[in-house]
């Protein structure tokens, strides 16, 4: 298994995918090919006693696009970027999956450019795994693209399902369409007309309306909404959970005595809540809808989220995750 990781263009730069990769090598015993500018990669190859590690290549690319850069244009213009080179690895089938950590638009357009859509898929969805009660809830679109017809959202209900059934290994996953109220009436336009296409659907499990309150609940499998409400859904979730733990600390360290001592007690409960609810345990986000594995990763990931997303990545590739939406959709597409 060899894993492509973009390491250019991340809010801290390409140390902490560089390590990332290197704790992958050793955990998980993966090839990576790490793709960035080369002289800064075999420096921080140095620094973390990997120079010399068979399993490691670097490929040079002397392009980044900036987070700022408008998408589509700059994977036109920049034939050196970072995300250009590394799809075109996933293209050449020189790699068997791609993490990026990079501009979530400019690995979305290189995706699209550099790799292509699977036959019958009209627009590729990020799928995103929330932790619930019971387990993961998966949210797509979380950010793909902003819009979507109802038409679209189908399709990422087929891609989440497989994604639950293979990656999350859920039998029989639930479908809900992401809405302000659980009756078949309510709604706005977008719902109202993608609600009887999902009733209709042959190969998805759907249960009707969800609303926010369901994805952490766990009595649903996979929601799916358009990129724009997925996204906000995400940051919302992932800005309460550390909220709530940075709360629960400073009524502890706070509320004397008794509190710290209670604190104590109950610090490795915390411990593990904190991990479930930590982004980085998930590595990264499925672009799916793509000719090959490909996996998006907040700008914000340190280390232990690329050792994560390349261990999710080869999952993926592993599940053979796209053959079976090729055939799923293919399958929902007869008459």
């Amino acid at each position: 298994m060899k894993i492509a990781v973009d390491v250019m263009g991340t809010d801290y730069g390409p140390k902490e995918l560089v390590l990332g990769a290197v704790n992958a090598v050793k955990a998980y015993g993966c090839e990576t090919v790490l793709v960035g500018d080369e002289k800064i990669i075999r420096e921080l190859l140095e620094q973390y006693h990997a120079a010399n590690e068979p399993k490691i290549t670097v490929r040079h690319a002397g392009e980044v696009i900036a987070m700022d850069e408008h998408p589509a244009i700059a994977v036109k213009s920049k034939k050196d970027a970072s995300i250009v080179v590394a799809a075109k690895l996933l293209r050449n089938k020189e790699c068997d999956a791609l993490v990026s950590s990079g501009s979530t638009g400019a690995a979305v357009a290189a995706a699209l450019f550099g790799v292509g859509r699977i036959k019958g898929v009209e627009r590729p969805s990020i799928a995103t795994p929330i932790p619930s009660l019971t387990g993961t809830t998966v949210v797509l679109d979380s950010g793909a693209k902003v819009d979507a017809k109802p038409e679209h959202m189908v399709q990422s209900a087929i891609m989440g399902t497989v994604y639950a059934e293979k990656i999350l290994k859920i039998s029989a996953p639930r479908v809900g369409l992401l809405n302000i109220g659980e009756e078949e009436t309510k709604g706005n336009e977008q719902a109202l007309a993608t609600y009887p296409l999902l009733k209709e659907a042959k190969t998805i499990k759907f249960i009707g309306n969800v609303e926010g309150r369901d994805i952490n609940k766990g009595t649903v499998d996979v929601v799916v909404c358009d990129g724009f409400v997925g996204n906000v859904v995400l940051k919302f979730g992932e800005g309460l959970a550390g909220a709530i733990m940075t709360l629960v600390k400073e009524a502890i360290l706070s509320g004397g005595l008794l509190a710290k001592i209670g604190g104590l007690l109950i610090k490795p409960a915390l411990r593990k809540l904190k991990k479930r609810l930590d982004p980085a345990e998930y590595g990264g986000a499925l672009l799916l809808g793509i000719r090959a594995p490909f996996i998006i990763c907040h700008g914000s990931s340190k280390a232990k989220a690329i050792t994560n997303a390349i261990r999710v990545a080869m999952d993926f590739a592993d599940q053979d995750v796209v053959s079976i939406i090729a055939q799923r959709i293919a399958e929902s597409q007869k008459k």
